[in-house]
């Protein structure tokens, strides 16, 4: 396995593990046109959509992400990788096997959901650091089917328990007030189950929560439904069950995960509960050297366009527009938590 153990100021017998988790909405990695696994109901929706991806499209199109993934945490790759707009687990496996020279022990938490264009979210984590211990799947209650909220509990070799939480909220098509209901619905949801969990297991369980919320960090869907807020101060003493939102600390930056019309929107974010805010759960947040703000939106050269404004240079699709030196429409983001473990004898 990795070294991934560092010596810091702690108490004798005791040692810190760094996760760098990240998260990245792919753009549309769908199968090919042809996908023989496909539903019948999804091939006539997608129809239009795929003609022209193949599997040398596919193939050029996981080569670039896994370009960028494979340059993320110092050339490491992550420890943890939340992703969404996948269209199934064969997909995921590619990218694992894309990522191969990194020597990590990829693993893929994926599940199937009734998404109007078959996108879901999933994981792919360390199988050295962390085993899948249990998955869960919220859906969205809306008229028209939307990505589902997927929580995975994962079990560190410490035998920690750490939930990651991944999201991926209705767009704002049709407009950014028309769509916000569904937002919202998709933030209520999270905060119940949020609530659960923490009723199940303990006000303390360390929770990571990432996603495309198609929101920024002062909208309504994440201050008064998700409970996100940027005061530590108020998820520490607070008995509802709030989430410390990192993203703010972006916002004064002026650049955004994803740009439409060339303004910045900083839809792709990261929050905390309330035991990794307050370090009380054997986890915390730390910012890793070198980095401005506990956040960082990972923009490599390659993935920025080269027009007036940072914007991230989509791949896109052959029915539409088609660039094979592009990446994806969003940015990825990183964190680091670590967790507090004994030294092994």
């Amino acid at each position: 396995m990795r070294k991934l153990i560092k010596k810091v100021n702690k108490p004798e017998g005791e040692f810190m593990h760094g996760y760098y988790i990240s998260w990245w909405n792919l753009e549309n990695l769908f199968d090919t046109f042809d996908c023989p696994t496909r539903p019948a109901w999804l091939q006539k929706t997608l129809k239009n959509e795929l003609k022209g991806w193949d599997q040398s499209v596919l193939n050029q199109k996981i080569g670039q992400l896994a370009k960028i993934i494979r340059q993320m945490n110092n050339g490491a790759g992550p420890d943890l990788l939340g992703v969404c707009e996948v269209e199934n687990k064969r997909v995921l496996d590619l990218l694992v096997n894309s990522l191969a020279s990194l020597g990590r022990n990829y693993q893929v938490a994926h599940h199937d959901t009734s998404d109007q264009r078959g996108i879901d979210v999933a994981f792919i984590y360390d199988g050295n650091l962390f085993t899948s211990h249990e998955q869960f799947f919220y859906v969205v209650l809306k008229r028209t089917a939307t990505r589902d909220i997927f929580q995975l509990n994962l079990k560190t070799v410490a035998g920690k328990t750490l939930i990651v939480i991944g999201n991926h909220w209705p767009s704002r098509r049709g407009g950014e007030l028309e769509s916000e209901p569904y937002r919202i619905m998709a933030a209520e949801t999270l905060s119940y189950w949020h609530e659960r969990i923490l009723e199940k297991l303990g006000k303390n369980t360390p929770i990571v929560v990432m996603g495309d919320f198609n929101d920024e960090p002062f909208n309504r869907s994440m201050t008064e439904y998700a409970l996100g807020t940027k005061s530590k101060t108020k998820v520490l003493k607070a008995t509802s069950p709030r989430l410390l939102n990192l993203s703010w600390e972006l916002l004064g930056d002026g650049l955004g995960t994803h740009y439409y019309n060339n303004f910045a929107s900083l839809l792709d974010q990261f929050m905390i509960s309330k035991g990794i805010a307050g370090g009380k759960s054997g986890f915390s947040l730390t910012q890793k050297p070198g980095w401005k703000h506990h956040v960082k939106i990972e923009i490599f050269s390659e993935m920025k366009s080269h027009g007036s404004y940072p914007s991230p240079t989509r791949f896109g699709r052959p029915s539409k527009k088609l660039d094979l030196n592009g990446f994806s429409d969003h940015y990825p983001v990183s964190i680091v938590v670590e967790e507090q473990t004994e030294r092994v004898k």
